[in-house]
């Protein structure tokens, strides 16, 4: 009898936490297109100016030591807006966990190489998330409004994050890899749009770290200490 019933809610549960969880991405991915539309650029040239962009950060090197496309074209679209005098100041923000783990310094440098001058650039040690670094910008950095350079599927959940914490923020998406490439990272951003719906109205996360208060233009970065 007791298996019996246990077979009987095994064969109705998991058919239904299946589709709960099916509804509940289809969901978050539909808010965040409808709340970010007309927000995320995809020409430099149509976007309004601003003081400062945020580029979201991501290791520059796959696992198997092939360079990470994703940040390749992340550095280009954040040099692009840079030179066409988008923005005046770029953040970086990154993992910096451990010393040999250092993005916001990988990104500094690749922008360093592709023209954008180094005293424009101020990096984020401490971008341990999308949230961490948008929240950062806000209460670290002082900036109520940013530019976010990122994919494009990666900057409508930046910028759907930053209206809920009172920024005004615009993004830009760099260019994408193609589906069958990028076919991993796509899926894992599906989650990654339920579990900000949870982090923001569920669970009230807040960055791992802030810090005292830097003015952009003033100095040239912040993080946790790296000696």
């Amino acid at each position: 009898m007791f298996r019996r019933l246990k077979n009987k809610w095994f064969r109705i549960g998991v058919p239904g936490c299946a589709l709960l969880a099916l509804v509940a991405i289809v969901a978050a991915r539909q808010w965040m297109v409808q709340d970010t539309r007309g927000r995320v650029f995809a020409a430099a040239g149509e976007m309004p100016a601003r003081h400062v962009g945020l580029v979201l950060g991501c290791s520059p090197r796959l696992q198997n030591g092939r360079s990470n496309l994703y940040f390749r074209y992340r550095m280009q679209a954040a040099h692009e807006l840079f030179a066409a005098g988008k923005v005046g100041y770029l953040i970086v923000s990154g993992d910096n966990h451990i010393r040999s783990y250092d993005e916001a310094g990988a990104m500094k440098d690749a922008l360093v190489e592709l023209g954008v001058p180094a005293d424009r650039i101020v990096c984020d040690y401490a971008g341990f998330s999308t949230l961490d670094s948008v929240v950062r910008a806000r209460d670290v950095f002082g900036q109520r409004e940013i530019t976010i350079v990122s994919q494009r599927f990666h900057a409508q959940r930046a910028v759907f994050i930053a209206r809920r914490k009172g920024i005004d923020a615009i993004g830009y998406g760099a260019r994408d890899l193609t589906p069958r490439c990028g076919l991993r990272t796509l899926l894992r951003e599906q989650l990654a749009r339920v579990k900000t719906i949870l982090d923001l109205y569920l669970l009230n996360r807040r960055p791992r770290f802030l810090g005292d208060p830097i003015q952009i233009g003033q100095c040239g970065g912040f993080g946790m200490n790296k000696a």
